[in-house]
C-alpha cells in the first residue's frame, strides 16, 4: 500500500495526491446526472458517494473511509472524493475523513454524507458444473488462496495524481446480469453479483475501458481466466472468464488496448464477460463509471 500512518495513527496517502438503471432511488441522488461526466454519484449501497472536499485552488486534500484511502479527484472546480460504498453499507449518516496539509501544518475533520436504501433484485441460476458451486474437498486450498490473493488485489492502492475515470464498455453487447443481484445458484443462497455481465459470443476482443496497469493475468478456480488492472487511487477493474488473456503483468494500458478474448472459464453458465470495479476496495456498479 502507497500510504503510511500519521498523526494519530490515521493511514496518510504518500505523494500528491449507459445511464445506470438501478442506482438512483429519487431524483434528489442524482442531482443533474445528464450533464455530469462519469462516474456518477448514487449513494446507496454498492454505488458512489462524491463529496466535496476543498476548492481545487487549495493543494489536494486526502480522504479515508473505513481506514482506506479514497480516490480524490478535481471536478467542477473542487476536489471532490469518490467513495466506493459496500453492498452491505447501512442507509443513514456516513463520514470520511478528509486530511489537509498547508503551512500551518496537517488539519485533521470529518466531512458526512448520506446513504439511501436500496433492494436489488434475486436472481436463480443453474451451474451444470455441481463443482463450482459446491467445491471438492481437494479444491478447498486453493480456492481459499485465492480469495486472499483476490482480496489483495481489490485493496491495491497506486498513489496517482490524476486518474481517468471516465470508462468505457470493455466490449459491445447486451448487458444481462446486472449488479447487485442476489443469486440463488442451484437453490443455494450465494453472494450479491459484484459486477457487470455483458452477454458476448466467445473469442470477442476485450479492451481496456480506461488507461491502466495490469495487476494480475492468470487463472481462477471460480473467475477463470482473469485480468486486473489498476487504474490508480484504489479504482480496480476485473475481467473474468476470459477464453485467452493477451497482456502480462506490470504491462500499461491505454483506453481500448487489447486485454484477451471473452470466453466460459471457471464459474460460468455460457459464454460471456464478468466485469467489476472497485473502489477503496469495494465494489461498485461499473455502470457508474460509463460515459453518458
Amino acid at each position: 500500500m502507497d500510504y503510511i500512518r500519521g498523526a494519530a495513527g490515521q493511514p496518510h496517502r504518500i505523494g500528491p495526491m449507459l445511464a445506470l438503471a438501478v442506482a438512483c432511488v429519487a431524483a434528489s441522488l442524482c442531482p443533474n446526472a445528464a450533464a455530469r461526466a462519469a462516474p456518477r454519484a448514487a449513494p446507496i449501497p454498492g454505488g458512489i458517494a462524491i463529496v466535496r472536499l476543498a476548492p481545487a485552488t487549495d493543494a489536494a486534500p486526502q480522504a479515508f473511509y473505513d481506514g482506506r484511502p479514497v480516490l480524490v479527484e478535481r471536478r467542477s472546480g473542487d476536489w471532490q472524493a469518490l467513495v466506493g460504498l459496500p453492498l452491505s453499507a447501512q442507509p443513514g449518516e456516513h463520514t470520511i475523513k478528509v486530511v489537509s496539509v498547508s503551512a500551518g501544518g496537517v488539519q485533521e475533520r470529518d466531512a458526512g454524507f448520506r446513504v439511501a436504501p436500496h433492494t436489488y433484485a434475486i436472481q436463480r441460476l443453474t451451474i451444470k458444473d455441481a463443482s463450482k458451486v459446491t467445491p471438492p474437498p481437494e479444491a478447498l486450498a486453493r480456492i481459499e488462496q485465492e480469495a486472499l490473493k483476490m482480496a489483495s488485489l481489490r485493496t491495491h492502492f497506486r498513489d496517482l495524481a490524476a486518474v481517468d475515470t471516465d470508462f468505457v464498455l470493455p466490449a459491445k453487447g447486451r448487458l444481462s446480469s446486472r449488479f447487485g443481484l442476489r443469486r440463488i445458484l442451484n437453490g443455494e443462497p450465494r453472494s450479491p453479483h459484484s459486477g457487470l455481465d455483458l452477454a458476448i459470443a466467445a473469442g470477442t476482443p476485450l479492451g481496456a475501458p480506461a488507461a491502466g496497469v495490469v495487476i494480475e493475468a492468470s487463472d481462477f478456480y471460480y473467475c477463470g481466466q482473469s485480468v486486473i488492472l489498476d487504474h490508480g487511487q484504489g479504482l480496480i477493474s476485473i475481467y473474468c472468464h476470459l477464453q485467452q488473456i493477451d497482456v502480462t503483468q506490470g504491462q500499461a494500458l491505454r483506453r481500448g488496448d487489447r486485454i484477451g478474448l471473452s470466453g466460459a472459464s471457471g464459474r460460468a453458465t455460457g459464454p460471456h464477460l464478468h466485469w467489476s470495479v472497485y473502489l477503496n476496495g469495494n465494489p461498485v456498479n461499473p455502470e457508474l463509471m460509463l460515459r453518458n
